[in-house]
């Protein structure tokens, strides 16, 4: 077991050229907008003409409800690959690039650990090909041309007591959560209370993650609503002839990037939104490219199952007719000793009763895959030196009552070698019957679908609609959304919305505090409990450890 840092790690393997893993993987170098040596744009225009190439298997990596101790998903999404291609399948991953608030805050960046890594690591978790900064841009634009409006005579009848679109900015910023913008006087526009939002809670970001390409772009920028008239009637993007500026800033983004593995395992890695607030997962560009090029496409969705998987299936799935053939469920001893109520300092200790009363948690994390989405699962777990044989017994005899296969992944310690055993039990996966299901139905009342997923989902017995989210539910249905999915922005810490509740909670109900349209992204967010779209940043936040030398080389980052 290595004892060097991640970034250590990561500069002690050489890279090969990007053409050459591109070459490797049967993607034609013309196709490729090259980014230095060791990044590519992979041109999505190409994909229409493999439409009658057929699929790959699409494996979908997600976790048990995640600790403080973490759970190393990334890092088993990118081991299962490598370890695919040991054993001689062709392999490919589609992962989200990081989000600069975590980078520099607390939970660290998303480019895997060990020697399961995507590289080069420093730019992927920093400024990579510059997608966020054009998301940004695309929504900053927006927001600059509707303030204008309004400063301009506001011939729409905008009410700015009832504007929905905010700023965003990448980085936890709490400061700017709320704001009053707009003072000193008219030529410095109309004033107004007005927020930010992170900027992978942007529904640009998701916009740009569920897109089928650059006309299907254009067509769901049109439909942003960023706020209501004085008569209660929706104002587009459209509205505001903005579509055209925004999608011409995102032409780039638009194509996923190519970069690869510590073993040169190619890697498409697009698109960033957060899984707690938005709908977590990677482009669908990406993915389905990756189940074009490859015979297994490796991709994960955020935070434990009840957030990622789920809106995976019902909002990313659904959307883009994507079905998954296998799931593989990540877990590790200690975070399962922390649901048993363990704190962070002990879990080194050897405790099997921990584990049991942390296991119900992984149990429902499974029966949801299972019974509630259909498909077939296997459990992962993510070693650590100081799991012992009796605690790992412990999680195999639980599997092995639900009837479900288990698989120990040393990938952050051995890399593709170390997820061989796993590796194995995906390809058979795969070629099991699968019962692939929805969690509800699209022609389901905003209610029943909230309520499904509260209910099936989450194990909670329903749902609380404050006022304020009653009367926007009324008005969506009125405005014709009541056919959307949607996507519920909750703690990732809990099944229900109070992240100290862990385990596995019952007797809960969830409260939907608000309910608003993503009319181009083409679903419903609901918030619940107190969950916010800017994160903060914590009392030591990780950019206090981050630096670089007279050389160019960075260090503190991970």
């Amino acid at each position: 077991m290595s004892h060097l840092s991640d970034i250590e790690i990561a500069n002690s393997v050489t890279m090969k050229s990007i053409v050459e893993v591109a070459k490797e993987a049967g993607i034609d170098v013309e196709q490729l907008n090259l980014y230095g040596k060791y990044k590519a744009k992979l041109d999505v225009n190409e994909l229409p003409k493999m439409k009658n190439q057929p699929n790959g298997k699409l494996i979908l990596v997600t976790a048990i409800t995640p600790t403080a101790a973490g759970e190393g998903k990334t890092t088993t999404s990118v081991g299962l690959a490598d370890a695919l291609r040991k054993m001689g399948k062709k392999a490919m991953l589609a992962l989200r690039e990081p989000s600069l608030g975590p980078v520099f805050g607390m939970k660290g960046g998303a480019a895997g650990g060990g020697y399961a890594q995507v590289v080069p690591m420093e730019d992927i978790n920093l400024h990579f090909t510059g997608d966020f900064h054009a998301i940004g841009a695309a929504n900053n634009l927006l927001a600059a041309m509707l303030d204008n409006h309004i400063h301009q005579g506001n011939a729409l009848r905008i009410d700015n007591r009832r504007i929905t679109w905010k700023r965003v900015v990448d980085m936890n910023d709490r400061q700017l959560r709320h704001i009053v913008d707009g003072l000193q006087g008219k030529a410095n526009g109309v004033p107004r209370e007005d927020g930010y939002d992170i900027t992978v809670a942007s529904e640009i970001m998701a916009i740009l993650c569920l897109a089928q390409n650059i006309l299907d772009l254009k067509e769901r920028l049109k439909k942003i609503i960023v706020g209501y008239t004085y008569d209660g009637e929706p104002v587009t993007a459209g509205d505001l002839k903005a579509t055209g500026a925004m999608a011409a800033l995102l032409k780039e983004a638009i194509h996923p990037n190519l970069v690869q593995t510590l073993e040169h395992t190619p890697a498409l890695i697009h698109g960033g939104p957060f899984a707690n607030i938005a709908h977590g997962c990677n482009s669908v560009l990406a993915t389905k490219m990756a189940l074009k090029y490859a015979d297994y496409a490796v991709t994960e969705a955020g935070f434990g199952a009840d957030l990622g998987a789920e809106k995976f299936i019902d909002i990313k799935c659904r959307l883009a007719d994507l079905k998954p053939d296998a799931v593989v469920l990540v877990a590790t001893v200690r975070a399962l000793k922390m649901h048993g109520g363990v704190s962070k300092k002990e879990l080194g200790e050897e405790n099997v009763s921990a584990i049991l009363s942390g296991l119900p948690n992984l149990e429902k994390h499974l029966e949801n895959i299972r019974d509630v989405y259909g498909l077939p699962v296997v459990v992962a777990i993510n070693k650590f030196p100081t799991d012992t044989d009796a605690e790992l017994q412990a999680v195999y005899n639980s599997c092995e009552k639900m009837g479900v296969e288990v698989a120990v992944s040393d990938v952050w310690g051995q890399g593709g070698a170390g997820g061989v055993a796993l590796a194995e039990k995906v390809i058979a996966l795969a070629e099991e019957e699968n019962h692939f299901s929805y969690t509800y139905d699209t022609q389901d009342s905003i209610k029943e679908k909230l309520t499904k997923v509260v209910q099936k989902v989450y194990g909670g017995t329903g749902i609380e609609l404050t006022p304020a989210a009653k009367k926007e539910l009324s008005e969506l249905e009125r405005l014709g959304f009541g056919s959307y999915p949607i996507c519920i922005a909750k703690t990732q810490y809990s099944f229900s919305e109070d992240a100290k509740r862990i385990g596995r909670p019952k007797d809960f109900t969830i409260t939907i505090r608000n309910l608003k349209v993503s009319a181009g992204a083409g679903f419903i967010v609901a918030l619940t409990g107190n969950i916010m779209t800017m994160p903060g940043l914590p009392k030591v936040p990780a950019a206090e450890n981050i630096d670089i030398d007279e050389f160019g080389t960075i260090t503190g980052l991970f």
